[in-house]
């Protein structure tokens, strides 16, 4: 009894020290979703840049490490939920077409992305998060692969960037892809692949579609939470890169990370339990939303523990890299959907 009374007193002593920033963050997070609803801009973009104007709360204080808990494990449980977003049915009603473009498209983007950016001096592992980023699902892929990459000094700085680089790209994505497909000539179903397989956040990718019609709407959606579940394998791929490297460095000697992160592993068994059928619409809805909220938190979380000034070093090259990168993906799968008609 006494051990649990012990226990409990622990965790009652956590909750007040983590409160005040977790609360913080919410409080970010909630601005920024006003601010996307009335304006039309991306949430997770709001979120940052709100994050980084209170970036004095994660300063040493109350607020602390709460914001440090929600950058790190309020985010890993944003992405495992992103899970319910997705059904193995909506794959297999897609049919061949989309799933291949969709897994050349992210190997390739990704592949292409860690040689350009060893070619203009960064670490190959800025070209996986930003390819990631690019070819899977904007924001929340850069924060997903984030959480499953080694501390690094640059890490945090790098990550905003990307989030920042992909949203904006995402948003002027939103606005031109239309016009593209139309111009391009593209069916219903063509258009939704093409939208579903080029913009970067899943937002931008329902309004792009349903602006078009319903059926492009539908098909871009479903595309899109297909490269969303592309997430496990590039997790994956990332761990075991940098095993590798560490083994190759001699850097073995302490615990290694395992090969597939708890919160990848989340992911997956929501994708297998929501394609049973068994959970209500309601919980999935609920769980999607949540998920949502913690990826906003997290990214406001981020946010106040960078400065401005770290993010205006670092120059043009990044910048010309994920322009470079966003330009490889729609040639490519414009080329996919002519070879595979």
């Amino acid at each position: 009894m006494t051990t649990l009374t012990m226990r409990a007193g622990q965790a009652q002593a956590q909750v007040r020290t983590l409160f005040p920033g977790v609360l913080a963050c919410i409080v970010v997070a909630a601005a920024a979703s006003f601010l996307s609803e009335h304006y039309g801009a991306p949430v997770m973009l709001f979120a940052l840049l709100l994050g980084m104007a209170m970036n004095f709360l994660a300063a040493d204080g109350a607020c602390k490490p709460g914001i440090e808990f929600t950058a790190r494990q309020v985010l890993r449980i944003g992405v495992a939920l992103l899970g319910l977003r997705i059904t193995l049915g909506q794959i297999v009603e897609l049919g061949w077409q989309p799933v291949a473009i969709i897994v050349v498209s992210v190997v390739l983007t990704i592949a292409v992305s860690m040689v350009a950016a060893r070619l203009m001096g960064f670490q190959s592992l800025f070209g996986l998060l930003s390819g990631g980023a690019t070819a899977i699902c904007g924001a929340s892929a850069a924060l997903a692969l984030a959480a499953a990459l080694p501390n690094h000094p640059l890490k945090e700085r790098a990550t905003l960037f990307t989030v920042i680089g992909v949203s904006a790209l995402s948003t002027l994505a939103m606005i031109v892809y239309p016009m593209l497909a139309q111009l391009l000539g593209l069916d219903p179903r063509l258009a939704g692949i093409f939208l579903g397989a080029t913009i970067h956040d899943v937002a931008q990718v329902v309004g792009a579609g349903y602006s078009l019609s319903k059926e492009t709407g539908d098909v871009a959606t479903f595309v899109k939470l297909m490269r969303v579940a592309m997430l496990v394998p590039v997790i994956v791929f990332a761990v075991m890169l940098v095993r590798m490297r560490n083994r190759e460095a001699g850097a073995s000697t302490g615990p290694r990370p395992p090969l597939l992160p708890w919160f990848a592993v989340g992911f997956a068994l929501l994708v297998v339990i929501n394609s049973t059928g068994w959970l209500p619409q309601a919980l999935t809805q609920a769980g999607s939303e949540f998920s949502r909220w913690c990826l906003m938190a997290s990214i406001a979380g981020i946010g106040m523990k960078t400065q401005l000034k770290e993010l205006v070093t670092v120059g043009i090259r990044p910048v010309l890299l994920m322009i470079g990168e966003t330009v490889f993906l729609v040639v490519l799968v414009i080329a996919l959907l002519h070879w595979t008609r």
